[in-house]
Protein backbone atom coordinates (compact mmCIF):
# COMPACT_ATOMS: atom_id res chain seq x y z
CA UNK A 1 0.00 0.00 0.00
CA UNK A 2 1.32 3.41 -0.98
CA UNK A 3 2.29 5.80 1.79
CA UNK A 4 -0.28 8.56 2.14
CA UNK A 5 1.11 11.92 1.11
CA UNK A 6 -1.83 14.24 1.56
CA UNK A 7 -1.63 18.01 1.26
CA UNK A 8 -4.47 20.40 2.04
CA UNK A 9 -4.22 23.83 0.46
CA UNK A 10 -6.21 26.63 2.12
CA UNK A 11 -6.59 29.49 -0.35
CA UNK A 12 -7.16 29.04 -4.09
CA UNK A 13 -5.99 32.44 -5.28
CA UNK A 14 -3.01 32.94 -7.57
CA UNK A 15 -0.46 31.72 -5.03
CA UNK A 16 -2.46 28.71 -3.92
CA UNK A 17 -3.17 27.56 -7.45
CA UNK A 18 0.45 28.07 -8.47
CA UNK A 19 1.36 25.66 -5.66
CA UNK A 20 -1.31 23.21 -6.82
CA UNK A 21 -0.21 23.39 -10.46
CA UNK A 22 3.43 22.95 -9.48
CA UNK A 23 2.57 19.91 -7.33
CA UNK A 24 0.60 18.40 -10.21
CA UNK A 25 3.57 18.81 -12.56
CA UNK A 26 6.23 17.60 -10.14
CA UNK A 27 4.37 14.83 -8.32
CA UNK A 28 5.47 13.59 -4.92
CA UNK A 29 1.98 13.61 -3.36
CA UNK A 30 -1.02 11.38 -3.92
CA UNK A 31 -3.86 13.49 -2.51
CA UNK A 32 -4.55 17.22 -2.80
CA UNK A 33 -7.53 18.97 -1.18
CA UNK A 34 -8.41 22.58 -2.02
CA UNK A 35 -10.28 24.75 0.51
CA UNK A 36 -11.57 28.28 -0.02
CA UNK A 37 -14.61 30.35 0.90
CA UNK A 38 -15.26 30.67 -2.86
CA UNK A 39 -16.58 27.13 -3.15
CA UNK A 40 -17.64 27.10 -6.81
CA UNK A 41 -14.30 28.49 -7.91
CA UNK A 42 -12.55 25.85 -5.81
CA UNK A 43 -14.60 23.09 -7.44
CA UNK A 44 -13.71 24.47 -10.85
CA UNK A 45 -10.01 24.60 -9.97
CA UNK A 46 -10.09 20.96 -8.82
CA UNK A 47 -11.77 19.91 -12.06
CA UNK A 48 -9.35 21.87 -14.21
CA UNK A 49 -6.30 20.41 -12.48
CA UNK A 50 -7.70 16.86 -12.61
CA UNK A 51 -8.15 17.07 -16.38
CA UNK A 52 -4.38 17.33 -16.74
CA UNK A 53 -3.84 14.04 -14.91
CA UNK A 54 -3.13 11.95 -18.04
CA UNK A 55 0.04 13.98 -18.56
CA UNK A 56 1.13 14.28 -14.91
CA UNK A 57 4.14 12.27 -13.61
CA UNK A 58 1.98 10.44 -11.06
CA UNK A 59 -1.66 10.05 -10.06
CA UNK A 60 -3.03 12.56 -7.55
CA UNK A 61 -6.56 12.53 -6.18
CA UNK A 62 -7.62 16.17 -6.35
CA UNK A 63 -10.82 17.56 -4.88
CA UNK A 64 -12.47 20.63 -3.41
CA UNK A 65 -13.01 19.96 0.26
CA UNK A 66 -13.80 21.23 3.72
CA UNK A 67 -11.77 21.74 6.90
CA UNK A 68 -12.71 18.27 8.11
CA UNK A 69 -10.45 16.96 5.32
CA UNK A 70 -7.44 18.30 7.23
CA UNK A 71 -7.73 15.60 9.90
CA UNK A 72 -5.47 13.03 8.20
CA UNK A 73 -3.34 15.41 6.12
CA UNK A 74 0.44 15.39 6.31
CA UNK A 75 0.69 19.09 5.53
CA UNK A 76 -1.73 22.03 5.54
CA UNK A 77 -0.51 24.93 3.42
CA UNK A 78 -2.07 28.33 4.14
CA UNK A 79 -1.94 30.87 1.32
CA UNK A 80 -5.24 32.63 2.09
CA UNK A 81 -5.49 36.28 3.03
CA UNK A 82 -5.71 39.72 1.53
CA UNK A 83 -3.37 40.51 -1.35
CA UNK A 84 -0.54 43.01 -1.23
CA UNK A 85 -1.53 46.11 -3.19
CA UNK A 86 0.77 48.27 -5.33
CA UNK A 87 2.94 50.43 -3.06
CA UNK A 88 1.82 48.56 0.06
CA UNK A 89 4.43 46.90 2.28
CA UNK A 90 3.93 43.37 3.58
CA UNK A 91 3.81 44.66 7.12
CA UNK A 92 0.86 46.92 6.34
CA UNK A 93 -1.16 43.78 5.67
CA UNK A 94 -0.54 42.49 9.18
CA UNK A 95 -3.59 43.15 11.31
CA UNK A 96 -6.28 42.35 8.74
CA UNK A 97 -4.65 39.10 7.70
CA UNK A 98 -3.94 38.05 11.29
CA UNK A 99 -7.68 37.76 11.98
CA UNK A 100 -8.19 35.66 8.85
CA UNK A 101 -5.25 33.37 9.57
CA UNK A 102 -6.29 32.84 13.19
CA UNK A 103 -9.78 31.76 12.11
CA UNK A 104 -8.37 29.37 9.51
CA UNK A 105 -5.92 27.87 12.01
CA UNK A 106 -8.66 27.25 14.55
CA UNK A 107 -10.73 25.41 11.94
CA UNK A 108 -7.79 23.28 10.83
CA UNK A 109 -6.87 22.30 14.40
CA UNK A 110 -10.54 21.68 15.16
CA UNK A 111 -10.55 18.94 12.52
CA UNK A 112 -8.04 16.91 14.53
CA UNK A 113 -5.10 17.79 12.30
CA UNK A 114 -1.73 16.74 13.73
CA UNK A 115 0.55 17.32 10.77
CA UNK A 116 2.75 20.23 9.74
CA UNK A 117 1.62 23.77 8.95
CA UNK A 118 3.29 25.57 6.05
CA UNK A 119 2.38 29.26 6.00
CA UNK A 120 2.80 31.56 3.00
CA UNK A 121 0.27 34.32 3.73
CA UNK A 122 1.87 37.76 4.05
CA UNK A 123 3.43 39.24 6.05
CA UNK A 124 4.64 35.67 6.40
CA UNK A 125 6.81 35.98 9.52
CA UNK A 126 3.95 37.52 11.47
CA UNK A 127 1.31 35.17 10.05
CA UNK A 128 3.44 32.16 10.96
CA UNK A 129 3.58 33.53 14.51
CA UNK A 130 -0.23 33.74 14.48
CA UNK A 131 -0.55 30.10 13.36
CA UNK A 132 1.94 29.02 16.04
CA UNK A 133 0.04 30.79 18.82
CA UNK A 134 -3.45 29.88 17.63
CA UNK A 135 -2.63 26.21 16.99
CA UNK A 136 -0.64 25.48 20.14
CA UNK A 137 1.60 23.27 17.99
CA UNK A 138 5.31 22.86 18.77
CA UNK A 139 7.46 25.30 16.81
CA UNK A 140 8.99 22.46 14.77
CA UNK A 141 5.63 21.84 13.12
CA UNK A 142 4.87 25.43 12.11
CA UNK A 143 6.95 26.58 9.13
CA UNK A 144 6.73 29.90 7.34
CA UNK A 145 7.95 30.21 3.75
CA UNK A 146 10.26 32.89 5.14
CA UNK A 147 12.97 33.99 2.72
CA UNK A 148 12.89 30.90 0.52
CA UNK A 149 11.61 32.92 -2.47
CA UNK A 150 13.94 35.84 -1.74
CA UNK A 151 16.80 33.34 -1.68
CA UNK A 152 15.72 31.80 -4.98
CA UNK A 153 15.73 35.27 -6.51
CA UNK A 154 19.18 35.92 -5.05
CA UNK A 155 20.61 32.65 -6.36
CA UNK A 156 19.16 33.29 -9.81
CA UNK A 157 20.61 36.80 -10.05
CA UNK A 158 24.02 35.77 -8.73
CA UNK A 159 24.08 32.90 -11.21
CA UNK A 160 23.30 35.28 -14.06
CA UNK A 161 25.97 37.70 -12.86
CA UNK A 162 28.75 35.10 -12.36
CA UNK A 163 27.55 33.01 -15.34
CA UNK A 164 27.16 29.79 -13.38
CA UNK A 165 24.15 27.56 -12.74
CA UNK A 166 21.97 28.97 -9.97
CA UNK A 167 21.86 25.42 -8.59
CA UNK A 168 25.53 25.84 -7.67
CA UNK A 169 24.98 29.18 -5.94
CA UNK A 170 24.86 28.65 -2.17
CA UNK A 171 23.65 31.90 -0.65
CA UNK A 172 20.82 33.01 1.61
CA UNK A 173 18.62 35.99 2.29
CA UNK A 174 18.04 36.23 6.05
CA UNK A 175 15.68 38.21 8.26
CA UNK A 176 12.19 39.43 7.52
CA UNK A 177 10.57 38.45 4.24
CA UNK A 178 10.50 42.09 3.30
CA UNK A 179 12.36 45.36 3.34
CA UNK A 180 14.65 44.68 6.34
CA UNK A 181 16.12 41.47 4.94
CA UNK A 182 19.84 41.18 4.19
CA UNK A 183 22.48 38.95 2.60
CA UNK A 184 25.38 37.66 4.75
CA UNK A 185 27.83 37.89 1.85
CA UNK A 186 30.68 36.26 3.79
CA UNK A 187 28.61 33.05 3.82
CA UNK A 188 27.88 33.00 0.07
CA UNK A 189 29.56 30.37 -2.07
CA UNK A 190 29.79 29.41 -5.74
CA UNK A 191 30.22 25.68 -5.48
CA UNK A 192 32.76 25.40 -2.66
CA UNK A 193 34.46 28.75 -3.29
CA UNK A 194 33.58 31.97 -1.49
CA UNK A 195 31.75 34.48 -3.66
CA UNK A 196 33.78 37.34 -2.17
CA UNK A 197 37.02 35.59 -3.24
CA UNK A 198 35.69 35.22 -6.77
CA UNK A 199 34.75 38.90 -6.81
CA UNK A 200 38.25 39.90 -5.70
CA UNK A 201 40.11 37.59 -8.07
CA UNK A 202 38.10 38.72 -11.08
CA UNK A 203 38.41 42.41 -10.14
CA UNK A 204 34.65 42.79 -9.92
CA UNK A 205 33.13 45.72 -8.10
CA UNK A 206 31.63 44.78 -4.73
CA UNK A 207 28.95 47.42 -5.35
CA UNK A 208 27.52 45.00 -7.90
CA UNK A 209 26.48 42.78 -5.00
CA UNK A 210 24.61 45.68 -3.41
CA UNK A 211 22.73 46.16 -6.67
CA UNK A 212 21.85 42.45 -6.77
CA UNK A 213 20.43 42.68 -3.26
CA UNK A 214 18.36 45.76 -4.14
CA UNK A 215 16.99 43.92 -7.17
CA UNK A 216 15.98 41.03 -4.90
CA UNK A 217 14.44 43.31 -2.30
CA UNK A 218 12.45 45.27 -4.86
CA UNK A 219 11.45 42.32 -7.04
CA UNK A 220 8.00 41.81 -5.52
CA UNK A 221 7.14 45.51 -5.79
CA UNK A 222 8.24 45.57 -9.45
CA UNK A 223 6.30 42.44 -10.33
CA UNK A 224 3.17 43.71 -8.54
CA UNK A 225 3.43 47.01 -10.39
CA UNK A 226 3.72 45.22 -13.73
CA UNK A 227 1.25 42.32 -13.29
CA UNK A 228 -0.60 43.01 -10.00
CA UNK A 229 0.67 39.96 -8.08
CA UNK A 230 3.53 37.48 -7.67
CA UNK A 231 2.75 33.79 -7.62
CA UNK A 232 4.83 31.51 -9.87
CA UNK A 233 8.05 31.93 -7.90
CA UNK A 234 6.46 31.34 -4.50
CA UNK A 235 4.37 28.50 -5.92
CA UNK A 236 7.39 26.47 -7.00
CA UNK A 237 9.28 27.47 -3.82
CA UNK A 238 6.49 26.09 -1.63
CA UNK A 239 6.43 22.90 -3.67
CA UNK A 240 10.13 22.48 -2.98
CA UNK A 241 9.47 22.92 0.74
CA UNK A 242 6.55 20.47 0.71
CA UNK A 243 8.62 17.82 -1.05
CA UNK A 244 11.52 18.29 1.38
CA UNK A 245 9.12 17.55 4.25
CA UNK A 246 7.39 14.56 2.69
CA UNK A 247 10.61 12.97 1.42
CA UNK A 248 12.31 13.41 4.81
CA UNK A 249 15.22 15.08 3.03
CA UNK A 250 16.98 16.92 5.85
CA UNK A 251 17.24 19.72 3.30
CA UNK A 252 18.61 23.13 4.26
CA UNK A 253 16.19 25.94 3.44
CA UNK A 254 15.82 29.55 4.66
CA UNK A 255 12.40 29.34 6.29
CA UNK A 256 10.62 31.37 8.96
CA UNK A 257 10.89 29.68 12.35
CA UNK A 258 10.73 30.66 16.00
CA UNK A 259 14.07 31.62 17.55
CA UNK A 260 14.86 30.44 21.08
CA UNK A 261 18.09 32.28 21.73
CA UNK A 262 19.66 31.76 18.31
CA UNK A 263 21.31 34.92 16.98
CA UNK A 264 20.56 36.55 20.34
CA UNK A 265 16.78 36.62 19.92
CA UNK A 266 13.77 34.62 21.07
CA UNK A 267 10.02 34.47 20.63
CA UNK A 268 10.10 35.78 17.06
CA UNK A 269 9.52 34.03 13.74
CA UNK A 270 12.05 35.13 11.14
CA UNK A 271 13.91 33.80 8.12
CA UNK A 272 17.01 31.71 8.92
CA UNK A 273 18.59 28.61 7.34
CA UNK A 274 17.16 25.44 8.89
CA UNK A 275 17.13 21.68 8.32
CA UNK A 276 13.76 20.39 7.09
CA UNK A 277 12.48 16.80 7.27
CA UNK A 278 9.26 14.84 7.80
CA UNK A 279 8.97 16.10 11.38
CA UNK A 280 9.16 19.72 10.24
CA UNK A 281 12.14 21.73 11.45
CA UNK A 282 14.92 19.48 12.66
CA UNK A 283 17.36 22.23 13.60
CA UNK A 284 18.33 25.85 12.98
CA UNK A 285 21.74 26.40 11.40
CA UNK A 286 23.21 29.31 13.32
CA UNK A 287 25.78 31.19 11.25
CA UNK A 288 28.50 33.30 12.80
CA UNK A 289 27.47 36.67 11.43
CA UNK A 290 29.78 39.60 10.78
CA UNK A 291 29.06 42.47 13.22
CA UNK A 292 27.41 44.54 10.47
CA UNK A 293 25.21 41.58 9.51
CA UNK A 294 24.26 40.91 13.12
CA UNK A 295 23.19 44.55 13.34
CA UNK A 296 20.99 44.10 10.27
CA UNK A 297 19.51 40.93 11.74
CA UNK A 298 18.85 42.70 15.06
CA UNK A 299 17.08 45.48 13.17
CA UNK A 300 14.89 43.00 11.32
CA UNK A 301 13.99 41.17 14.53
CA UNK A 302 13.21 44.40 16.36
CA UNK A 303 11.00 45.57 13.52
CA UNK A 304 8.98 42.36 13.64
CA UNK A 305 8.76 42.47 17.45
CA UNK A 306 7.37 45.99 17.18
CA UNK A 307 4.80 44.88 14.60
CA UNK A 308 3.80 41.94 16.81
CA UNK A 309 3.22 44.22 19.78
CA UNK A 310 1.34 46.90 17.85
CA UNK A 311 -0.61 44.86 15.30
CA UNK A 312 -0.75 41.18 16.20
CA UNK A 313 -0.80 40.62 19.96
CA UNK A 314 -4.22 42.26 20.22
CA UNK A 315 -5.59 39.80 17.67
CA UNK A 316 -4.14 36.57 19.06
Amino acid sequence: MLERRKVVLVGTGFVGMSVAYSLLNQGGINELVLIDIMKEKTQGEAMDLSHGMPFAPSKIDIKAGEYEDCKDANIVVITAGLNQKPGQTRLELAQANAKIIKEITNKVVGSGFEGIFVVASNPVDLMTHVVYKASGFPKQKVIGSGTVLDTARLRYLIGEYIQVSSKNVHAYIMGEHGDSSFVPWSHCYIGCKKLLDIMKESNRNLEDLDKIYVDVQQAAYQIIEKKKATYYGIGISLTRLIKAILADENAIMPISTCLEGEYGHEGIFIGVPAIINRNGIKDILELKLEPKDQEKFDNSCNLLKKMLKENIDTVI
